[in-house]
């Protein structure tokens, strides 16, 4: 895959996630009930970047879960004969919790759609919100984020790709050619 253009490093990711870090405490007026849920799998280290983040600002651990969407997905035949279910993992209550889905990236909002519907089987939380690093635009369902690093116009010929020190050897996104 040829690299269209670099959208941030590691320091503009870095600045990026303390930002929606700050965002999440504000619009929540605190932390009490949040809960950081992330998708598999990049939401994964999104959602414990921000955890380590809110600690930072506040003094007080967050809880991250795992959530995966493997067997929630509408495309499920598409994707694969013999999907890898690698399971969740939510070692908290979500009940009248305010849970934070994590996501690295917003396209069409079905990955949201399956993870709300994932979230769901484990309870029923007071609120859920959405937090991802990039918005790509291209919805097909009616789903927004609540907290977006940044807003990156895309066509369909191009490919956001994240990657995270923790599962790639690197932070950095780009705009790749299909």
């Amino acid at each position: 895959m040829q690299t269209k253009s670099q959208i941030m490093d590691k320091a503009q990711m870095e600045r990026t996630v303390h930002r929606i870090a700050h965002e999440i405490i504000e619009q929540n007026r605190g932390l009490e009930k949040i809960r950081l849920v992330g998708i598999r799998s990049r939401g994964v280290p999104l959602a414990q970047r921000l955890s380590s983040y809110l600690k930072l600002i506040e003094n007080q651990e967050i809880p991250v879960g795992i959530l995966d969407i493997t067997l929630y997905r509408d495309d499920l035949s598409t994707i694969s004969h013999q999907p890898v279910i690698k399971g969740s993992q939510l070692d908290f209550d979500i009940e009248d919790a305010v849970i934070v889905l994590v996501d690295d990236v917003l396209f069409t909002g079905r990955t949201v759609r399956a993870a709300i519907d994932a979230l769901l089987d484990f309870g029923r939380p007071r609120q859920i919100q959405l937090a991802v690093l990039i918005d790509r635009g291209h919805r097909e369902l009616p789903i927004k984020a609540d907290y977006v690093g940044k807003n990156v116009p895309t066509s369909n010929e191009e490919i956001i790709k994240v990657e995270f020190e923790e599962t790639d050897g690197q932070d950095s996104v780009r705009i790749v050619l299909v």
